[in-house]
């Protein structure tokens, strides 16, 4: 009789992937079910502005750095394809994917380092991110996630970091394009808006987070709708009229909707690049892309998965099963459609992905959390609003916000993002008055359980080596070889799990470094090795154990086997 096949005889290959779609299919039918809460409406409308917003700033940013290859329109398409794609096929829909900085840095050093040389930059693009989605296929299918789980708090800690300082770099940078590329009034007025945009933007998420006027609703909405009410206000304060009417301020550039930014000789075929070999690429190029795919693959590899993790930390009460090998598998696909399509490729954003996560989150009435509304239909209609935002009326508005709105919106994210990294608020604890850390009732309590620590050395060890690696990463990026820098993230990642231990006692270690999130989420990573352990040591009856992991054709052409080999 004929042996069923089953995963064994592959070496488990693809069993991450059968485990992820077995443990999460039975809950997909919830997961439109439980969007009926009122925390689905104030989140959806929350995390598509909070997406959107960071989007049109790197859209500016691209478009100047690749002399208008990438746009406004390429961006919100990325932003709106893989919400949609995310939200309805992805295993944790809580895991927003968007438009990165990363990816930013990515698409505009590769087009400095390969247009000089007559690489035509689109299908170059177009072969990196085929490249990729191979790669990722690979990785997926061969269980390679499992690599992630040497990821400790120390890699996720540095690179919020990192991003956090990518967004002031970007936030002076269109400032300091107002002083060259217009004039001096529009560069002052500029730094203006961008300011008064910091004190609206981040004034709202004190008066929301810290103070105590009015009931807790009317603050949520300060905190919920803040910035996007800054935005608003300062992109019609240009028009106030008196000396603004004397000054010219550059804007948004925008081109026609539904439509790529660039029509000429760069991109004769709209939404699709002709990528085959001959006359629209040389073949050595193809295999050049093979590089710049494997730093992609790396950078995904950790920028994804990481923006996963940190939607399901341990802060979360979150009930329904992780999903890393799947998910990694369909951001190859659409990391692949997107080359061929011509626009960056979407992929985990942060901070907007724990943001999803904590605007979904129920709280009791004396703010302990008891539960995350964990569901699809948030994620989706973000995707399809930003789509919407492709349509002629929306993109004419976003064509008004001044280019200052943009700086002040990336120096807002910047200092929200380092109020609450660890890492600035170790560096915090530094300066504090030690007197306010013991007496006042007040005082936060990570500066009190930093101040509990046995001994500080090692603490300010760590803060130093946190410190390094953040700067190190950012760095990297101001420099040529910025492409590189997915690199350097994994380098960093390997020193926390094997470098630092070595002159770092472990017991102090675990006092400052952990994982990330619960063992519940994390055991996703190895579940492939973890069966392949499981059936070894205990000896598991493999006819039983294969009967649950084939589908009713393979029994039935096992049976039609059987039967022709007897007759």
């Amino acid at each position: 009789m004929m042996k069923r096949l089953s995963f064994k005889h592959f070496n488990y290959f693809g069993y991450g992937i059968y485990h992820d779609i077995k443990t999460r299919l039975p809950y997909y039918k919830s997961d439109f079910t439980d969007a009926w809460n009122y925390r689905v409406i104030p989140s959806s409308t929350f995390i598509f502005f909070a997406n959107l917003l960071p989007a049109i700033a790197f859209a500016q940013d691209m478009f100047d750095k690749t002399n208008n290859a990438y746009g406004v329109n390429e961006v919100l398409m990325s932003s709106a394809f893989g919400g949609v794609v995310f939200g309805l096929f992805s295993g944790q829909p809580l895991c927003i994917v968007g438009v990165t900085g990363p990816i930013s840095i990515f698409s505009y050093t590769v087009y400095e380092l390969m247009t000089p040389r007559g690489t035509p930059y689109f299908p170059f693009m177009c072969w990196i991110y085929l490249w990729s989605m191979v790669f990722h296929i690979i990785i997926a299918v061969g269980n390679y996630i499992s690599w992630m789980r040497i990821i400790s708090l120390y890699s996720c800690d540095i690179f919020g970091f990192f991003i956090n300082l990518v967004y002031i770099q970007k936030g002076i940078q269109i400032l300091l394009n107002q002083f060259d590329d217009v004039n001096l009034a529009s560069g002052y007025c500029s730094v203006m808006i961008a300011l008064c945009m910091i004190i609206c933007g981040v004034g709202s998420t004190t008066f929301g987070n810290y103070l105590h006027y009015f009931r807790p609703w009317v603050r949520k909405v300060f905190v919920d709708y803040g910035v996007v009410a800054s935005v608003i206000f300062f992109t019609g304060f240009i028009h106030f009229g008196g000396k603004l009417n004397d000054t010219e301020l550059a804007r948004l550039p925008i081109t026609k909707s539904f439509q790529p930014t660039e029509h000429g000789d760069i991109r004769p075929h709209g939404w699709f690049i002709h990528f085959w070999p001959g006359e629209n690429i040389e073949v050595g190029d193809v295999f050049l892309a093979i590089p710049f795919a494997i730093l992609l693959t790396f950078l995904f590899y950790f920028d994804h998965n990481v923006s996963s993790l940190m939607c399901q930390s341990k802060e979360y009460p979150l009930k329904k099963p992780a999903s890393f090998h799947w998910d990694f598998l369909l951001l190859g696909l659409t990391t692949g459609f997107a080359g061929i399509m011509g626009i960056p490729p979407p992929n985990g954003l942060i901070p907007q992905a724990p943001l999803h996560t904590d605007s979904l989150v129920v709280y009791d009435h004396s703010g302990k959390k008891l539960s995350v509304v964990e569901q699809r239909v948030t994620n989706t209609v973000q995707g399809i609003m930003t789509f919407v935002m492709m349509s002629r009326p929306f993109l004419v508005i976003l064509g008004l916000v001044p280019q200052a709105v943009l700086s002040g919106l990336f120096f807002i994210m910047a200092i929200s993002g380092l109020h609450g990294n660890i890492v600035t608020n170790r560096i915090r604890y530094i300066f504090l008055d030690k007197h306010y850390i013991e007496n006042d009732p007040n005082c936060p309590q990570l500066f009190r359980d930093i101040h509990a620590l046995p001994t500080k050395k090692w603490f300010y060890i760590y803060v130093v080596l946190e410190v390094i690696g953040g700067v190190a990463e950012f760095v990297i990026t101001l420099t040529i070889a910025a492409v590189g820098f997915p690199g350097v993230l994994l380098f960093l990642a390997f020193c926390a799990k094997w470098i630092w231990p070595l002159f770092i006692p472990r017991e102090e270690l675990d006092r400052l470094d952990g994982d990330v999130a619960d063992e519940f989420i994390l055991k996703n990573f190895t579940v492939a090795s973890d069966e392949k352990k499981r059936r070894k040591q205990n000896g598991v009856d493999e006819e039983k154990a294969l009967e649950s992991e084939i589908d009713d054709d393979a029994e039935e052409y096992t049976r039609d086997a059987a039967i022709s080999s007897s007759e």
